[in-house]
């Protein structure tokens, strides 16, 4: 659950920072929604499936480490 809602946070943040961005460069509304919806949509997937990648490898870690320990 925290995850989810830590990945939704995220969301929303660059969901406003992409079309602020955007909107900067281009002065255009439209271009600063397309690229808003669509550039935080993809970077949202790609956070959550990185952000469980770190966790794997920390648990990993913690395992070896226990291991280590009852040798």
């Amino acid at each position: 659950m925290r995850l989810a809602l830590k990945t939704g946070s995220y969301s929303l943040m660059h969901f406003l920072i992409a079309i602020a961005v955007t909107f900067a460069i281009t002065q255009d509304w439209r271009a600063a929604l397309a690229v808003g919806l669509i550039e935080p949509a993809v970077q949202t997937v790609a956070y959550f499936f990185h952000d469980r990648f770190w966790s794997r490898l920390e648990a990993r870690e913690a395992a070896l480490a226990r291991a280590n320990v009852d040798r």
